[in-house]
């Protein structure tokens, strides 16, 4: 009996992305990034913030983003349905707090922070670099990055 032996076909995404193996890591990522006490409270949490940030990239970003993060990931970040209206950081958090039972704006920030946080090492300075350009001044420390655009609006 011969065997054939199927090429394997790329998918163009990143490595732990091509299947659901990523989304552990991820969860654990945020765990550990927001000190969650359990596996359970941060898949919560990550899931709350990936569906907000869902509505809010959208054309070829939210395509990339897609492709970048786990299976389970990007189907909650292209589930989504784009909002009309951006909203600022602060809105974003805010947002994140009411679709989050017992939350305040501060322990929002915290989780947005702790997820938003861990998407660099999985997708990249370059998309990142990417999604920010498509969102309202403010979002870069949400992404743990320095919002060097008021410094450089300040200069103007």
């Amino acid at each position: 009996m011969s065997t054939t032996t199927v090429p394997r076909v790329t998918t163009g995404r990143a490595p732990h992305a091509a299947d659901d193996n990523g989304w552990p890591q991820l969860i654990e990522a945020v765990r550990e990034s927001g000190l969650y006490p359990t596996r359970s409270k941060a898949e919560q949490v990550t899931r709350t913030v990936l569906a907000a940030l869902g509505t809010h990239v959208t054309g070829d970003e939210r395509v990339d983003l897609a492709r970048a993060l786990p299976g389970e990931a990007a189907r909650l970040i292209a589930s989504q349905i784009p909002v009309t209206h951006r909203l600022t950081a602060a809105e974003f958090v805010d947002s994140v707090a009411s679709r989050t039972p017992g939350a305040t704006s501060a322990t929002a920030r915290w989780d947005v922070s702790s997820v938003l946080g861990a998407l660099p090492p999985l997708i990249g300075d370059d998309l990142v670099s990417r999604v920010l350009a498509q969102l309202p001044p403010g979002y870069a420390l949400l992404f743990g990055r320095a919002d060097l655009s008021a410094c450089s609006r300040s200069r103007s």
